[in-house]
């Protein structure tokens, strides 16, 4: 029995408006029965910190040091908390919720559209296997994050490396499908990913520096070789077509296309009104 279809787009490194934009076109696209599920990677530039749908700019943001590393900015169509997208790969998965055999919770379907990542870590070497919270302590902290930085702590079914998180992901479920896209980390700079943030006070601060350490990893502290960009992109690659089932087959928008997302970037992803509404 031949293997479902999904499209695959490597978009490369894209400014952050567009990267949004895309996702959600895409999303738009499959709902409405045009394109079938995809896989998309892509990277950022200039390097960005994206925030969750639900997240509080002024409250919550150090914009000034923002500016001072000269990021980009954007808030995500997706929950969860602040994302420093330097040197990653970053993935997006779209597919319907009725798709055969996907799990109707958003934590089980985590797990299944995760599976890729967990096999793409293994094809690079790493013991990589999904996050349980094993403690009452673990599963409040989930509810109840004690900081904005998503890699202060895993979540249900994300990826750890030797106890640490090395890939974050954010889901939202719109007109019927599924969108979860994350980060795969290269490589991290804890410093500059904490001063993103406000803290009640100094030691507060330097308590998130110093347990983000213990909590999360890049592929390339725990490797003895490090890998590039495009060697992700490969093992990644293979890893969601087994982890998925399926086969993939490369896809490039058409001028209308591009055309249409241009158009949802300006409206939503670009627009201060989007980005500082919280």
């Amino acid at each position: 029995m031949s293997k479902p279809i999904w499209y695959f787009i490597n978009s490369g490194a894209c400014s952050p408006s567009f990267n949004m934009a895309l996702d959600e076109a895409l999303l738009d696209w499959h709902s409405e029965g045009l394109l079938p599920p995809i896989v998309r990677f892509y990277g950022w530039t200039p390097a960005t910190l994206s925030i969750g749908y639900f997240q509080n700019v002024a409250k919550e943001i150090n914009m000034d040091a923002v500016r001072n590393h000269n990021l980009g900015f954007v808030r995500r169509p997706t929950g969860g908390r602040g994302v420093l997208h330097e040197h990653e790969l970053t993935y997006s998965i779209i597919v319907s919720e009725e798709y055969p055999n996907m799990p109707a919770t958003v934590t089980e379907a985590y797990r299944v559209l995760s599976e890729g990542l967990l096999i793409g870590f293994q094809k690079l070497g790493l013991n990589a296997y999904f996050s349980v919270p094993d403690t009452e302590e673990k599963k409040s902290d989930l509810k109840n994050p004690k900081s904005a930085v998503c890699f202060d702590a895993p979540s249900w079914y994300e990826l750890v490396v030797e106890g640490k998180k090395v890939a974050g992901s954010a889901q939202t479920r719109q007109k019927g499908v599924i969108l979860q896209h994350g980060a795969i980390l290269l490589d991290l700079d804890e410093d500059k990913l904490v001063s993103l943030f406000n803290y009640p006070s100094d030691e507060v601060k330097e308590r998130v520096r110093r347990g983000l350490a213990k909590k999360a990893v890049a592929i390339n502290q725990v490797r003895k070789t490090p890998v590039t960009f495009d060697d992700c992109v490969e093992a990644f690659k293979e890893g969601f077509a087994e982890g998925l089932d399926v086969n993939f087959q490369p896809y490039m928008l058409t001028i209308e296309q591009m055309d249409y997302v241009k158009k949802l970037e300006i409206r939503r992803y670009a627009n201060d009104e989007w980005t500082y509404r919280k």
